[in-house]
């Protein structure tokens, strides 16, 4: 069916059209949904690929040029953006070695107090990994749970990692909370096989990622004494104890390795497939950063302390002097909208008496009230409208 209007009417049907939406005008500012101006930022993808990413300004140090490791990142952990200052390859997806020891900490700290003791059975021994770094748990030996976290944390100990897992329900279920503990936190390129951080088939994740287990380690105060902590003693087989030291070096200065001003810890680790990795984080001036080395590939064992050196001096010396190229919480989940979720609108925002309506709700109104209109004006100035048959 087809309506045919003189021009006089579509004039006149425009502006009682205009003079209806201009009357519901307010109404759709109230619902606050016009887009906020935007801050200039990295795009989400550039962390994706391939090579060295930073963005300096005028005047900023340029990023330490001997750097082998096949992943690095350096971030700031302070600020609530997780601004990542600099990286190379960041998700590139490799063996962590016992730097998932970040996570495993971050997913059973919560759910096991230090308090607790715990008797261990022969059967919560088994499965360790031939060539793990062991701390000395032995069966039927009673420990608290804060002893043997220290082995975690300072010897990297994976018998230590067995008797907590299994007191946290078991291998496989340990690596499932582990996983889930990851998504939460945004960190999607880890996959967990074995909590320990043994090379098994699959087990990988990635510079961004562990930069993540470590600066939300930070955050929980019984991580963040774990990984500080230089040495402690630990219970012996047959009674007593022994001293253990932290085998992060660039903590304790150990094997000639300079001890790096500030460090506040947090994570080493070393596999045959892996080599060597480690999650570095230091305190200056007020600022806490958090590195990540993967893999340096020359300069031997202690390459993975003296490039987490480099970068973090860099950081600090850059930090203020380039923009971000990513945030650490990029991935992170959001809480879906809602009234809980949304804040408040201010009071000016909205005058008083009229309570917010959606905008499907604003433009519904605006159209009926136009088209009403319309119809009202035809109706006097020209009478009814006839009616057209279909063709």
């Amino acid at each position: 069916m087809t309506i045919g209007f003189a021009s006089r009417a579509a004039v006149s049907t425009c502006a009682l059209c205009t003079t209806g939406l201009l009357a519901l005008a307010p109404a759709a500012a109230d619902t606050g949904t016009d887009p906020a101006p935007r801050a200039t930022a990295a795009p989400a993808s550039l962390l994706y690929r391939h090579g060295t990413h930073v963005r300096p300004r005028p005047g900023a140090p340029d990023v330490p040029d001997d750097l082998s490791a096949r992943s690095w990142l350096v971030a700031d952990a302070d600020a609530d953006t997780g601004a990542v200052l600099a990286a190379h390859d960041a998700h590139r997806r490799l063996p962590p070695a016992s730097t998932l020891k970040t996570l495993f900490a971050l997913t059973l700290l919560p759910a096991l107090p230090a308090g607790i003791r715990h008797r261990v059975g022969e059967d919560e021994l088994k499965g360790i990994g031939p060539g793990s770094s062991l701390v000395g748990v032995s069966e039927d030996r009673t420990y608290r749970v804060s002893d043997l976290w220290n082995g975690v944390f300072l010897n990297s100990g994976n018998d230590a990692v067995r008797v907590l897992a299994a007191l946290a329900g078991g291998w496989r279920a340990t690596a499932e909370r582990m996983q889930a503990e990851a998504r939460a936190l945004g960190a999607r390129d880890t996959r967990v096989t074995s909590p320990d951080g043994y090379d098994a088939p699959g087990q990988v994740s990635s510079a961004y990622d562990l930069a993540v287990f470590g600066r939300a380690g930070l955050r929980n105060r019984e991580f963040a004494r774990y990984c500080a902590r230089v040495s402690a003693r630990f219970p012996g087989r047959h009674g007593g104890s022994y001293g253990i030291r932290n085998t992060n070096r660039l903590l304790t200065g150990a094997d000639g390795v300079e001890p790096y001003r500030g460090l506040i810890g947090v994570k080493n680790g070393y596999t045959s497939r892996a080599g060597h990795t480690l999650v570095a984080a230091a305190r200056r001036n007020g600022r806490t950063l958090v590195a990540t080395v993967m893999n340096p590939r020359e300069g031997g064992g202690h390459a993975v302390y003296e490039e987490a050196r480099s970068l973090l001096d860099w950081g600090f010396e850059a930090a203020g002097r380039v923009d971000p190229v990513g945030s650490l919480d990029a991935l992170r989940p959001r809480p879906p909208a809602g009234p809980e979720t949304e804040p408040a609108a201010a009071p000016a925002a909205r005058p008083a008496g009229r309570p917010g309506r959606p905008a499907s709700w604003t433009i519904a109104g605006a159209a009926l009230l136009g088209g009403s209109g319309v119809a009202l004006y035809l109706r006097i100035k020209w009478g009814p409208v006839p009616r057209t048959r279909p063709l």
